[in-house]
């Protein structure tokens, strides 16, 4: 007797059940349109105001992705925030629409200030 256990391969487990289901009952299902099933795309508010400055998007599905790299001590920050926000303002938000609201906000300070705006010379450092 072998040892060994018997798996299916492949072709088993990723096979078409719509079919095996219309074989076996007496009459036949229409196969669901995936097209049908999918959920609209959802609105999107503008980023950019009338008066040109950028607002930060808050809890919307966003289409373009940045990887940002932060010490341990900025990361640790950062969590302090969100904790200090839920506890004593009881705004329940994650790191990433804090960043985008700090990003809405760096950017108006500097169409607004230019040069004298508290990031450029942050930067400048």
């Amino acid at each position: 007797m072998p040892r060994r256990v018997g798996l299916p391969g492949a072709s088993e487990l990723f096979r078409s059940t719509s079919e095996a289901l219309a074989e076996n009952a007496d009459v036949a299902r229409p196969i669901p349109d995936a097209a049908a099933d999918a959920k609209p795309p959802r609105r999107r508010k503008p980023a950019a105001s009338v008066d040109g400055t950028v607002e930060h998007t808050g809890r919307v599905r966003h289409d373009e992705k940045i990887t940002v790299y932060v010490s341990s001590e900025e990361l640790l920050a950062l969590e302090r925030l969100r904790l200090d926000l839920r506890a004593e303002h009881g705004l329940a938000v994650d790191r990433g629409r804090i960043v985008r609201a700090a990003i809405a906000s760096t950017l108006a300070a500097i169409a607004e200030q230019g040069a004298d705006a508290d990031v450029l010379k942050r930067l400048a450092q």
